[in-house]
């Protein structure tokens, strides 16, 4: 299938200037997740096999990245996928930056008073105890409107920790956010007390890997970033980024990301993936920027015109581009969770949509989302929200200190006055399982690797509270079978044909092996959605954020031998 590359613009006297397409892949790398218990040296050779250099892991989500001769790469991404040692095999995307500058200083900063930010400050200026992620070009740290407000970052293309800006991009989509307020210099940002943790992803072209993404994300969720701004975007889907953004949702992050620049609804990424807020840029006259893609896959609106902020060498200058409507949405987010730090990720999401400023047509609609954020509202919304207790989570079975092995049912039950939204079981802090059942009886596959393992139960309520329950178990690991028999697997919903309705729909698929299913993961248009290794295997997909037309879902299940099945495929049409 032909991608469509998003384009870059500049505004120049007045008129627009499109500039050059711009390459969707890292020539000659890809990025392979390795199916759980896959033998590492198996995988090893696997590469070699294939003339491939793993050059780097995402240990948290699996990922290896590897480099490999262009020509190759085609034939490498059947072979390895063949071997059933990987869950996905795909080449490495390329984003890029979605503001461009120009050189008019304006005195003033529109964007502030129209999402009613003045107010919020009144009782939220932000949390000096919770950073903001800016995943982009560096951070200029001498500028004094940004000094006082940076932290230790990262820098994935030198793998140091020098964050100096690459292009001026970071500095200005930092300043839009966070920016040192109150000081009597320069500009003010949408939170005066939070933290910017800069994380360095696009190099002095404008280019930033989607590997290099995909680890910023998880290293951002890993160091306490709650909120994650990414103001670039790349035309081609990716299961790397969706498992980085999976990962951060489930730790509690919510990224944020710029909807594109190119004037029409095709979907750019992350802000087109599952789990992230995509933001479309607003006028001064309350209508959608002509240069702000639109679509389905649109939650939230921001202004995104001339946007007053800092730039790099210490000055101020006035930004266009989804890249500043962004960050102003992400730092009224960090405003609102500043107001009441319990809130989940979704809860945090559902609050800034519910209290947005509804422009266009009443409700949802594909130009600004649920409507153009604002901050005065979501403060106050968050302040407003009743304090309710965590849930009480107690784990039957196993019992703390017991020897299993083999697939092991983890039951118990959760409690609370509101009820239970959602109930998660995770395994060394790594996701296995979700219900919505109080009482929840979980399959976990204890796998190959002996040992102490800890198993965590996190139940939810309406209100986003959290209760968690522990037990640490020892695995014993049973003799090899000689299986070569793969397993079966289906999906189980939906059943096909039409989606109707705005809302998430369950995606589900049963397995069935001879010895022990291993793990399952499901795919939406040959783009992992989903792992997991036990059942029930689903999650929820929100169909807004795929394109129309006709979508088609599978699903792969391997054993601990390696063995895969696949999936009969089930089409949906949006």
């Amino acid at each position: 299938m032909k991608l469509t590359i998003v384009s870059l613009a500049i505004l120049a006297s007045g008129v627009l200037f499109a500039q050059p397409r711009h390459p969707v892949h890292v020539p000659g790398r890809l990025v392979v997740q390795e199916r759980t218990g896959a033998d590492p040296d198996r995988a090893s050779h696997a590469f070699l096999v294939q003339g491939a250099v793993a050059t780097r892991r995402i240990p948290q989500i699996g990922l290896h990245v590897l480099q490999i001769p262009e020509a190759r790469v085609d034939r490498a991404i059947k072979n390895l996928l063949d071997t059933g040692l990987f869950t996905f095999v795909e080449r490495d995307g390329i984003a890029f930056a979605e503001g461009v500058p120009n050189d008019a200083y304006f005195t003033s900063q529109w964007h502030l008073a129209t999402i009613q930010a003045p107010s919020a400050w009144d009782f939220s200026v932000g949390s000096s105890a919770q950073p903001i992620a800016i995943v982009d070009s560096g951070i200029d740290a001498a500028h004094p409107d940004l000094a006082p407000r940076i932290m230790a970052g990262w820098n994935f293309l030198s793998g140091n920790t020098d964050t100096h800006d690459q292009t001026g991009h970071g500095s200005a989509v930092a300043g839009t956010a966070a920016a040192a307020t109150n000081n009597l210099t320069g500009v003010a940002g949408v939170t005066w007390a939070n933290p910017i943790m800069p994380l360095v992803v696009v190099d002095s072209t404008g280019y930033a890997s989607y590997s290099n993404i995909a680890s910023a994300i998880t290293y951002a969720a890993d160091h306490g970033a709650r909120i994650i701004n990414i103001s670039i975007a790349g035309s081609s889907a990716s299961s790397a980024l969706q498992s980085a953004v999976n990962y951060a949702w489930n730790k509690g992050s919510v990224v944020f990301a710029a909807a594109g620049n190119s004037g029409n609804s095709t979907l750019n990424y992350p802000a087109a993936c599952d789990n992230v807020v995509a933001v479309s840029a607003t006028e001064v006259t309350e209508t959608l920027a002509s240069f702000s893609n639109y679509g389905s896959w649109i939650d939230l609106s921001a202004p995104g015109n001339n946007i007053l902020t800092t730039t790099n060498g210490g000055g101020y200058g006035s930004w266009w581009g989804t890249s500043f409507a962004s960050p102003i949405a992400a730092g009224v987010g960090a405003l609102a969770l500043a107001a009441r730090p319990s809130l989940s990720a979704s809860a945090l999401v559902s609050l800034l949509e519910s209290n947005a400023d509804d422009l266009g047509v009443t409700g949802f609609d594909p130009s600004f989302g649920w409507g153009r954020v604002n901050a005065y509202r979501a403060v106050s919304a968050a302040l407003a929200a009743p304090v309710y207790p965590p849930p009480s989570v107690v784990i039957s079975a196993p019992t703390a200190g017991s020897t299993v092995s083999g697939t092991v049912t983890v039951s118990g039950s959760a409690i609370d006055s509101l009820g239970i939204s959602s109930v998660k079981l995770y395994s060394d802090g790594v996701l296995v399982s979700s219900t919505t059942s109080a009482s929840f009886a979980f399959g976990w596959n204890a796998g190959t690797v002996a040992g102490t393992h800890t198993l965590s139960v996190v139940a939810q309520n309406p209100a986003g509270n959290t209760g968690t329950a522990s037990v640490t178990v020892n695995v014993t690991v049973p003799a090899p079978v000689n299986d070569t028999i793969p397993p079966t697997v289906q999906i189980t919903s939906p059943a096909g044909g039409a989606v109707t309705g705005n809302g998430s729909i369950n995606v589900s698929a049963a397995a069935q092996d001879n010895v022990q299913v291993k793990q399952v993961c499901i795919y939406l248009d040959n783009i992992q959605s989903y792992c997991g290794s036990a059942a029930p295997y689903s999650f929820q997909w929100n169909p807004k954020k795929a394109g129309s037309g006709t979508h088609v879902i599978t699903a792969k299940a391997w054993d601990a031998a390696g063995n895969v099945g696949v999936a009969n495929p089930v089409s949906i049409i949006k």
